[in-house]
């Protein structure tokens, strides 16, 4: 391989790092914020929703881009995320109440979901089988460092500036990723013909939601043993049955159910899905616990879930 095409893969890397870490950055840096964003805009209540509404509209999203960059091509769909990750982290930074700021964080989530599906492709594209491992090495470390670096980043934005500047230092990085994914990531564009399963899509939308309302909702806005929890279990059950048998038909499925037959595949989703859940839980809760109940100071309170 000749030297140019070496060093135009480096800045594609760079690049693809740089977008990586906007993703992954931003599901860790906003929870040592938190107390300082409550204190400004209210809505205590409601501040898991700021968690949750990117990491659903993130994950909702992934399958639907992964068909886009067969049809358009990955450079134009992660370039359309990183813009509207762009307006989601600006929107974001301009929030005047916690409902809006929940709404900007979703608007964030739809441009994480383009970078988290169209990243890892991209290093496929460009690197030999290979190389992949040593690659993926690479981009592997991006999530290591936004665990540790993220809550305390945060915490000193917060603290010696403003909680806002935890949305508003992404700008300048995503404007830097456009850049060079402008510049040096020249792709030739093979159309796929390909169907859209815009039903499972909205299927697999409603139920994920409504989970989402219902483990987050029960037992604020209504207590667990109620109709309203009764009913919403029913919808939940109900949509994701219905959302299994439409996959099952769909020869063009955005979730496939093959990718849970194969065993390899399907423990490694549950792997990861629990180790999700083992890590999101005390990155999102126990900065503010530790602020709120044992006295922390904001940048403390963003290692003590590591302790």
């Amino acid at each position: 391989m000749n030297k140019t095409v070496e060093q135009k893969r480096g800045w594609i890397l760079a690049s693809l790092m740089m977008t990586m870490m906007l993703a992954a950055m931003d599901s860790t840096i906003v929870s040592t914020a938190i107390p300082h964003i409550v204190s400004d805009l209210g809505g205590f209540t409601k501040f898991s929703w700021v968690f949750s509404i990117y990491l659903l509209a993130q994950t909702i999203t992934i399958p639907l881009y992964g068909k886009f960059a067969d049809i358009f091509g990955r450079k134009h769909i992660l370039i359309f995320g990183i813009v509207v990750f762009f307006i989601g982290s600006a929107t974001s930074a301009t929030a005047w109440n916690i409902s809006s700021l929940i709404i900007f964080r979703g608007i964030q989530g739809l441009g994480a979901g383009s970078i988290m599906a169209t990243v890892n492709t991209i290093v496929g594209d460009i690197y030999t089988i290979e190389e992949r491992a040593r690659i993926q090495g690479y981009l592997s470390s991006i999530w290591g460092i936004s665990a540790i670096l993220g809550p305390a980043l945060g915490g000193a934005l917060a603290e010696y500036l403003n909680w806002r500047w935890i949305f508003l230092i992404n700008l300048p990085i995503a404007a830097a990723s456009i850049y060079f994914l402008s510049v040096f990531f020249k792709e030739n564009v093979v159309s796929v013909k390909s169907k859209i399963d815009y039903k499972g899509a909205i299927l697999i939308l409603l139920s994920l939601s409504l989970l989402f309302i219902y483990l987050l909702e029960s037992g604020q806005s209504w207590p667990w043993i109620s109709v309203q929890s009764f009913v919403l279990l029913g919808l939940i059950v109900i949509l994701i049955i219905w959302a299994v048998r439409t996959e099952i038909k769909q020869p063009h499925a955005i979730m496939p159910i093959w990718v849970w037959k194969n065993k390899t595949l399907a423990f490694t989703n549950l792997a990861m899905a629990g180790m999700g859940i083992v890590m999101m839980g005390p990155e999102t809760f126990l900065p503010t616990f530790c602020q709120t109940s044992l006295g922390l100071g904001t940048i403390a309170s963003g290692s003590c879930w590591q302790l």
